[in-house]
């Protein structure tokens, strides 16, 4: 059995037949990814999680994402922290900073939600989900928007000070360097792999994937997005985390199926609540 560790699955209008195919492939239980677009949307997440019963079983998160940062207002966290409290939501996020696009906040704007949504997260004793996006690879006119600023370190930085080393979270999709997987790994966070890892140019992403510690690995689909090879370019769901699982399980000399037991387990050591009964 394997776990979607971060499916926007809010964006599905076809969700049921969604979740039959995912079931089918064996995904056994998927982490709902609850920020809408924007804070106004965010509990649809949980919504479905609450109302989808059967296999594949549905948890969720909250979260303002980098690229709303400037409508965390003090309503709106009001809001995401009486989200938060409910036991069906697992995690605050996904948060974090981008100084991708051009039209994002600014930094200061969104360092700011970032913190604030730290410390909802630090309060309830969740896990956080982490999105993480640079101007290294952005347009010219975003890399001039964000100057030297590198998302990465900033990120850190502000983990660092912000956030207790216990408290744990994911580096979804993660993109980076093996020196940003190795800093991740020693904050406390675990590697969540995603579609891109299949892609030719991803070297870097293969290997930090190959070099972390078999305990803190994922994988997830952050469905509808990054479709892995085969299927790169169309639309993403979470059946597909199949190919990214398989790929990872070749990267560190695994079986399919150890992949998805060790995955499935790291799962829910970073989230008891979704554990079945035995383990927890």
């Amino acid at each position: 059995m394997l776990i979607d560790s971060h499916a926007h699955l809010d964006s599905f209008e076809d969700l049921e037949a969604v979740l039959a195919r995912a079931a089918a492939e064996n995904v056994s239980t998927i982490l709902a990814i609850g920020i809408g677009e924007g804070p106004d949307t965010m509990h649809q997440a949980l919504a479905i999680a609450k109302s989808h019963s059967g296999s594949p079983e549905i948890y969720a998160s909250v979260g303002i994402h980098p690229q709303e940062a400037h409508q965390a207002t003090p309503e709106a966290l009001a809001d995401l922290l009486r989200i938060a409290a409910d036991p069906k939501i697992v995690a605050i996020g996904e948060i974090g900073l981008d100084y991708y696009h051009f039209d994002n906040p600014d930094i200061a704007t969104q360092q700011a939600a970032f913190i604030a949504q730290l410390r909802i997260a630090n309060q309830l004793q969740k896990p956080i989900l982490i999105h993480c996006r640079t101007s290294e690879l952005a347009k010219p006119e975003a890399k001039a928007k964000y100057g030297e600023a590198d998302a990465w370190e900033d990120l850190l930085a502000l983990l660092a000070e912000h956030w207790p080393v216990a408290n744990g979270g994911i580096m979804h999709c993660f993109s980076g360097t093996t020196d940003h997987a190795e800093r991740s790994l020693a904050a406390g966070f675990y590697l969540s792999f995603a579609g891109n890892l299949t892609y030719p140019k991803s070297d870097d992403i293969r290997r930090a994937a190959s070099l972390a510690p078999a305990n803190r690995i994922l994988v997830e689909t952050d469905c509808p997005f990054l479709a892995p090879i085969p299927y790169r370019g169309q639309r993403n769901e979470p059946a597909l985390v199949t190919h990214t699982a398989g790929l990872l399980a070749n990267l560190r000399s695994l079986t399919p199926e150890a992949l998805a037991e060790l995955t499935t387990n790291n799962f829910h050591r970073l989230f008891p609540i979704t554990a079945p009964t035995t383990m927890r």
